[in-house]
């Protein structure tokens, strides 16, 4: 049998952990309940349609509308076995690049709505792939700041003018941050006072 990608091992953690704790768990996404996400996971791989008004805000009420639907009238378990049984066929090819930073943040999102989390020690693969997918750009253009993202072992990267504010941390947690999750996520921030606490409340993300 041939060995779990990254991405697919991330799915099966969430799914082992979204049976765990049932339906009504708390996440990290506001106003979701662990049967919230489950079914936008499955409404996001299919139901095509819905997909633009994940980036696009004028189309965000459909999605939500298909979304709530999904969660109304699916068991819990079904669109948790949905989530578990992997991506349509045809999108199998792009498993690995949709879905590794995205079926991480979502399983963060479970395990760190939960009282007494802590940050898991990654694999040095997934810690890789989720270096090699950061970038602080989105953060330059949120702040009017350089933007500089350090993690132990590898080479900064940064993006932006003015200011220098620094992220610090490993990976997973500067994912978090970037993603939008500032107030879940341990990272470092150092540098201009103000930037930095603007860059801690700015809207990140999709």
């Amino acid at each position: 049998m041939a060995k779990a990608t990254l991405a697919q091992a991330e799915r099966a953690d969430l799914c082992d952990l979204l049976v765990e704790l049932g339906p009504d768990a708390p996440t990290l996404c506001e106003g979701w309940t662990t049967a919230d996400l489950a079914a936008h996971l499955v409404v996001r791989e299919r139901r095509p349609d819905s997909g633009p008004g994940l980036v696009w805000a004028p189309l965000s009420a459909y999605t939500e509308k298909v979304r709530r639907a999904q969660r109304q009238r699916t068991p819990f378990d079904q669109l948790v076995a949905k989530v578990r049984s992997g991506p349509p066929r045809l999108l199998g090819v792009f498993d690995a690049a949709m879905n590794t930073v995205e079926y991480f943040i979502h399983h963060e999102d479970v395990r760190r709505g939960q009282v007494g989390w802590a940050p898991r020690d990654l694999s040095d693969a997934m810690a890789d792939a989720l270096w090699d997918r950061l970038g602080p750009s989105a953060m330059a253009k949120a702040v009017p700041a350089t933007i500089i993202l350090e993690s132990p072992g590898r080479a900064s990267k940064r993006a932006g003018t003015g200011p220098e504010v620094i992220c610090a941390a490993d990976p997973g947690e500067l994912t978090m941050f970037a993603s939008g999750r500032q107030g879940a996520a341990w990272v470092d921030l150092t540098g201009d006072a103000a930037l930095t606490e603007q860059l801690r409340n700015a809207a990140l993300g999709v």
